[in-house]
């Protein structure tokens, strides 16, 4: 079982209109965390249930969490200061299997930033395609820059990089060249269509499931996800058996 750990926050910093970035401070689970996992961080007094977040990226003893403004609950993570303390439990869920050699990030909005870690994880050359509706809601871009050998963005309006998806730029490199395995965090949708991509090209690929939790341990079975597994259809738990799932076994319809 996890630990909950008081951990100090050292940074917030806001991204676009509705997304934030903080940085907290917590050796022991930065000393553990894999590329996939998340925090589950209580949110004030009023909230009774904690809120997922997935690690953004590790520095030494710091931890980036990267997440988005909806409710009362973010809206009161937001707010906190450089110097407040977060009651954090973590690390949660089974992160991603990054092999050796040359891979895929495929991210999708909110879903960009746990690729960020992955991709610092990664041995590999990295090629990173990042997906937003438009360019006042582009995150992370100089951070991906700087660790990926290519980053690619896409927004929905055109009003950055290729116009369209990130299903566009997928198809193209897996047309090109051959790729250890893609990994996807994103909108359900999103994630379906590189999944499908994936298996034309009979490639590996992760996909992080994003849904709805309660205790973030698997003891509530909120966040089920329907898979097939040894033909066998069951329900998995986003949060313990995931996020990360192999796309072939997410019964995507």
């Amino acid at each position: 079982m996890p630990d909950v750990f008081s951990c100090l926050v050292t940074s917030n910093e806001r991204l676009a209109e509705s997304i934030y970035a903080l940085a907290i401070s917590c050796p022991d689970i930065a000393g553990v965390a894999r590329a996939g996992q998340f925090l589950n961080i209580r949110c004030g007094d009023e909230s009774l249930l904690r809120r997922p977040i997935s690690i953004c990226s590790i520095d030494g003893d710091t931890l980036k969490v990267v997440f988005e403004k909806k409710g009362a609950g973010t809206g009161w993570l937001a707010e906190r200061p450089a110097g407040s303390c977060l009651d954090v439990l973590g690390p949660l869920g089974n992160g991603f299997s990054i092999p050796d050699g040359d891979i895929i990030v495929v991210g999708g909005g909110i879903g960009v930033p746990p690729l960020l870690f992955a991709a610092e994880s990664a041995t590999g050359d990295v090629t990173a395609i990042l997906g937003f509706r438009d360019s006042g809601n582009i995150i992370l871009r100089n951070e991906f820059e700087a660790v990926c050998g290519k980053t690619y963005i896409t927004t929905d309006d055109g009003s950055c990089g290729i116009h369209g998806t990130v299903a566009l730029p997928l198809a193209d490199l897996l047309e090109r060249r051959k790729y250890e395995t893609v990994l996807a965090c994103g909108p359900r949708v999103m994630l379906s269509v590189v999944a499908d991509i994936c298996k034309q090209y009979g490639l590996d690929c992760q996909v992080s499931m994003e849904e709805r939790m309660g205790c973030g341990v698997g003891a509530c079975v909120v966040c089920a996800c329907a898979t097939v597994i040894d033909g066998v259809e069951r329900m998995s738990r986003v949060c313990k058996d995931g996020p990360v799932f192999p796309s072939g076994i997410v019964r995507w319809k």
